[in-house]
């Protein structure tokens, strides 16, 4: 099999167990977990740029006034998108998190439209026209839009629009964003210790472990991906991507036991079309392209 695959398999597979790992910290608020896990993460990014020997990159970048301000928005949805997501396992809403990454394609398609102004196929208003109809559906249902599942989306998605566009590449991106957050997140922590919040200190020796280990836990699975992405075809890329919202839904129907009844599983159903129409519409235009390459 293609090594790429295997990487990229194995990123989509770890991000789709996150509940699991996150579940094991219920002792810790979701806040300082999030804390942690930005400062964790730095610590374990810096010695892999140190043994990488890969320093290069930051002398022009703080040059560059334009980049920093690109990063630190990209660090803040980052941020937002990691404490939804961590809010929502620890409260027991892992199926709303795992439909927001269901959802994440078909925001990337809206943004597309409305910031870089990219004109949109048949197929793909089919697919956005599609997933409006589960969103309403659900809102319908539940009397209340699915915020957990939009918020996470969208902010997702203005991650990875933003990224798109950054001059870094991931190991090198990933380590700005939290060196522009680590300040936040000290003085944060140091206040929340000095009012009485303790809640990595008074956790299990477990929970501890598992919590120092949010850094590789972070970064693994980000360069994972990052190395597969550059062996697969992006359309590849694209059907593997749902492998996590997949994990995360059963993990969250078998292993956690939230409910998934009837109505629940239309309002799922039609993100799914949605979502297969979107990679309908990807792969016929990959053909197209190969065809036309292959046309003397």
């Amino acid at each position: 099999m293609n090594p790429g695959i295997l990487l990229a398999l194995g990123a989509y597979a770890i991000w789709g167990m996150f509940p699991i790992y996150f579940k094991s910290l219920h002792e810790i608020p979701p806040l300082e977990i999030l804390l942690y896990r930005m400062i964790f993460s730095l610590v374990f990014l810096g010695g892999v740029l140190a043994v990488r020997r890969q320093w290069a990159w930051i002398g022009p970048v703080l040059r560059q006034p334009k980049v920093l301000v690109g990063f630190t928005a990209s660090a803040l949805l980052l941020s937002s998108n990691w404490f939804l997501y961590i809010w929502s396992v620890d409260h027991d809403r892992v199926l709303d998190a795992s439909l927001g990454y269901f959802m994440t394609p078909l925001v990337n398609v809206l943004l597309g439209a409305v910031v870089l102004h990219e004109r949109l196929r048949r197929l793909q208003w089919a697919a956005v026209a599609m997933a409006a109809v589960g969103v309403l559906w659900l809102t319908w249902q539940a009397g209340h839009p699915p915020w957990i599942s939009l918020l996470l989306g969208i902010t997702f998605g203005g991650y990875g629009l933003l990224r798109k566009t950054a001059a870094l590449g991931a190991l090198e991106g990933l380590s700005l964003e939290t060196a522009v957050l680590f300040p936040l997140a000290a003085i944060t922590l140091l206040f929340m210790t000095a009012q009485g919040a303790h809640g990595f200190a008074d956790a299990s020796p477990l929970a501890q472990i598992l919590m120092v280990l949010s850094g590789p836990i972070t970064v693994v699975p980000l360069l994972m991906f990052a190395a597969g992405a550059r062996r697969v075809p992006l359309s590849t890329m694209g059907l593997l991507q749902y492998l996590t919202p997949t994990l995360q839904l059963l993990v969250g129907i078998w292993l956690y036991n939230e409910p998934f009844g009837g109505a629940r599983l239309i309002g799922f159903a039609a993100i799914w079309v949605a979502l297969a129409l979107y990679t309908l519409d990807g792969l016929w235009l990959n053909y197209s392209r190969l065809r036309k390459n292959d046309t003397p």
